[in-house]
C-alpha cells in the first residue's frame, strides 16, 4: 500500500508544530491509487473475479427497491405531491443519477473493495475516510437491523394474523425489561450471513431470485392496476383540484422525500473488486438498476394514484387498500409476498457491502488484520461477514432500531456528498503527483532516449561541452528540423502555471463546498433572522456560482487521464453535475429529522 503525503516537499520537518503537525499530516495523507502501471500487492489475497452485469443488477435493484415503497406511495401522495407522484419519483430519479454518475466513474477507474471509504482515502485523506468508513458501517449495520424486524409482521400477515407465526419465530416481550425480541429477524440475518459465507456468486444468484419475485409483484400491480383503471375510467386523476393539488413546492418536498427510496445503487460500488470487467460492468450495471428502479416506481404510482383519489388513500397500505376498494382483496397476499421479499433482497444488500468496507480499513491499517482475511476456498471475507452477521443479528433481536432508521440516510448522503468532491478532486487536482506537464515529459524522455543510444564519452569533457555538443546537433526538447515550439524557459513556465492551477483548483473546490454548506444551511434554518438569513444565502450563493464559473474556465488536469485504471466511464457535465449532486446531498443532510 501506498500513501502520498502533499507536505512532503516541505522537506519532512515539523516545521515547529511537533505532534500536531504529524497528526495533521497523517489525517490528510492520501491512499496511492492502484492501477495498471502498479504492481499488484501479494501480501492482499484478492476476492473472486465472478460477476458480471447481470448479477451488479440484481444487486443494484435488490438493495433499492424495499418495502417502502409499498408504504411510502401513500403518505407522498397525501401529504405532498397528490396525482403528481410519479413526477416526484422522476425528479428524485434525475437527482440519483447525479450520485450514480459519480459513483460509475470511481468504481470504473478505482475498483477496490470499500466504497466511498476507498475513494475518500484517495481522493481527500485519511481522515475524512475513516469517518466516511464508520459512517457507512454504522449505516448498512443499523439498516440491515431495521429491515431484518420488518420482515416478521409481513411474514405473520400471509398466515393471517399478527400472532400465526411459531412460537420459536414469533416476537416475545422480555418480563421486568420491556424489551421485545424478535427470533425470526436474528434467524433471518444468519441465514443471509451463512448465504453470503459460501460465495459471492452464490449469495448474488439467491439476491436474483427474491429480487425477481418482488419485480414481479410489482409487474402484477402495474398490469392489474392498469386493467382495473381502463375499466373504472381512472377516477384517481379526474379531481377539481388539479394535477397539483399541493403545487410546485408540493411536488419538489415528494420528490425530496422518495429520494431515499433510490438509495441502494452505491452497494454495487462495494464489490468492484469482484466483477470481471469493471471498467464496462460498473457503470453499465449501477445505470441499469437505477434507471429499472426508476422506470418501477414511476409506473407503480402512476396506477395507484389513478384507481384511488389521493386524499383516499390508507398511509399504511395504500397499495393493497387500493386493490380492496375494487373488490380484489386476495391481491394483498401478492403485495405482501413483494414486500416481503422486498425486505429479504434489501437485507441481503445491506450486509453485502459491510465485509468489505471493514476488509479495506482493514488492508489500510485502520482496523486489525483480521478483518482482511480472505478465505481461499470461497475467496470472501468470511470473518468479517460472521463479525457483521453476529452484530446485526444481536441488534435485530434485542432492539427496536427503528428510531436510528434516520442514521441511514445520513451515513448514505455523507457518502454521497464526499464521492462527488472526490470527482472534482480526481479532474482538477488528481492525487498521483505529476512533477512536470506531459507535453514537457514527452520532449524529455526523447532526449533521454538520444542519450541512451548515443556512443558520446564524457571522459575528458566538462557537462558544459557535451550540451553544447547536443544543441548542435539536435535542438533541447524539440524535434529535429522543426522549430522550437517549447523553449525552455517557456516550459518552466509551463510548470509553474500548472503549480498554480492546481492550487486555485484546489482553493475553488474547499470554497465552493463551503459556499454550498452556507447556502443550504442559510435557506432550511428558518429561526434565523431575516437579515441574516437572506445575507448568508446571498455570501453561500455567490461562493457557490464562483467556484462554478472558476472551475468551469480552467482546465481540468492532464492527469486524471492516468489516474486509477483508465478506460473508463467518465462522468459528463464536469464541474456542473458533481456540484449540484453536493447541493442536493447536502440540503437534504440538512434537512433530516
Amino acid at each position: 500500500m501506498g500513501f502520498l503525503v502533499d507536505s512532503q516537499r516541505d522537506g519532512g520537518g515539523d516545521g515547529g508544530y511537533g505532534m500536531f503537525g504529524c497528526c495533521v499530516r497523517t489525517l490528510v495523507r492520501r491512499k496511492q491509487v492502484d492501477s495498471v502501471h502498479t504492481k499488484p500487492e501479494r501480501s492482499h489475497q484478492k476476492l473472486a473475479k465472478n460477476l458480471t452485469i447481470p448479477h451488479l443488477v440484481a444487486i443494484g435493484v435488490g438493495s433499492t427497491i424495499g418495502a417502502g415503497v409499498y408504504i411510502l406511495v401513500g403518505t407522498v401522495a397525501r401529504e405532498h405531491s397528490g396525482p403528481a407522484l410519479a413526477l416526484s419519483f422522476l425528479i428524485a430519479g434525475i437527482a440519483s443519477a447525479f450520485s450514480a454518475f459519480c459513483y460509475a466513474e470511481l468504481a470504473s477507474r478505482c475498483p477496490s473493495a470499500g466504497s466511498a471509504y476507498h475513494y475518500s482515502y484517495i481522493c481527500v485523506g485519511e481522515g475524512v475516510a475513516w469517518l466516511i468508513g464508520w459512517a457507512l458501517i454504522l449505516e448498512y449495520t443499523i439498516g440491515g437491523s431495521a429491515v431484518a424486524r420488518g420482515i416478521s409482521p409481513n411474514l405473520a400477515m400471509l398466515f393471517g394474523s399478527a400472532d400465526s407465526l411459531p412460537f420459536f419465530m414469533a416476537r416475545q416481550q422480555i418480563p421486568g425489561l420491556g424489551i421485545i425480541v424478535d427470533p425470526c429477524a436474528a434467524i433471518l440475518v444468519l441465514i443471509v450471513t451463512g448465504l453470503l459465507c459460501v460465495g459471492i456468486k452464490e449469495s448474488t444468484i439467491a439476491q436474483a431470485i427474491v429480487t425477481t419475485a418482488n419485480v414481479l409483484a410489482m409487474l402484477f400491480v402495474i398490469i392489474a392496476g392498469s386493467y382495473l383503471g381502463f375499466k373504472t375510467g381512472w377516477s384517481g386523476y379526474e379531481l377539481p383540484t388539479g394535477y397539483f393539488p399541493f403545487g410546485v413546492n408540493g411536488m419538489l418536498a415528494g420528490s425530496a422525500t422518495v429520494f431515499f427510496a433510490f438509495i441502494g445503487f452505491d452497494a454495487v460500488a462495494s464489490t468492484a473488486e469482484e466483477v470481471k470487467n469493471p471498467q464496462r460492468d460498473l457503470p453499465l450495471g449501477i445505470g441499469t438498476a437505477l434507471s429499472i428502479c426508476c422506470a418501477l416506481y414511476m409506473l407503480v404510482s402512476i396506477v395507484i394514484v389513478g384507481l384511488v383519489p389521493y386524499y383516499e388513500m390508507d398511509p399504511d397500505t395504500p397499495i393493497s387498500s387500493a386493490f380492496a376498494s375494487h373488490g380484489m382483496h386476495w391481491a394483498s397476499y401478492v403485495i405482501t409476498i413483494g414486500a416481503v421479499t422486498a425486505l429479504c433482497s434489501t437485507l441481503m444488500g445491506s450486509i453485502l457491502p459491510q465485509p468489505r468496507i471493514l476488509m479495506a480499513m482493514a488492508r489500510d491499517g485502520l482496523l486489525p488484520p483480521f478483518f482482511s482475511d480472505v478465505n481461499k476456498t470461497t475467496q470472501v471475507p468470511v470473518k468479517s461477514t460472521i463479525v457483521t452477521g453476529i452484530v446485526a443479528a444481536a441488534l435485530a433481536f434485542f432492539m427496536d432500531v427503528s428510531a436510528l432508521a434516520g442514521m441511514v440516510s445520513v451515513g448514505t448522503l455523507l457518502a454521497f456528498t464526499m464521492v462527488a468532491i472526490s470527482v472534482l478532486i480526481l479532474r482538477y487536482v488528481p492525487p498521483d503527483e505529476v512533477p512536470v506537464p506531459s507535453t514537457l515529459q514527452s520532449s524529455i524522455d526523447s532526449v533521454s532516449l538520444q542519450f541512451s543510444q548515443s556512443s558520446l564519452s564524457i571522459s575528458g569533457k566538462s557537462l558544459v561541452d557535451d550540451v553544447g555538443t547536443l544543441r548542435e546537433t539536435e535542438p533541447l526538447l524539440a524535434k529535429k528540423g522543426g522549430a522550437v515550439s517549447y523553449p525552455l524557459i517557456k516550459q518552466v513556465q509551463d510548470i509553474l502555471n500548472e503549480e498554480n492551477r492546481r492550487t486555485v483548483a484546489g482553493w475553488t473546490i474547499m470554497f465552493t463546498c463551503i459556499g454550498v454548506f452556507v447556502l443550504t444551511y442559510a435557506a432550511s434554518d428558518l429561526s434565523l433572522p431575516r437579515l441574516l438569513q437572506l445575507t448568508l444565502c446571498g455570501i453561500g450563493g455567490a461562493l457557490l456560482l464562483c467556484g462554478l464559473i472558476v472551475l468551469t474556465s480552467i482546465n481540468q488536469d492532464e492527469a486524471r487521464h492516468n489516474f486509477g485504471h483508465a478506460g473508463g466511464f467518465m462522468c459528463p457535465f464536469v464541474p456542473l453535475l458533481p456540484i449540484a449532486c453536493i447541493l442536493i446531498n447536502v440540503y437534504l443532510l440538512i434537512n433530516l429529522g
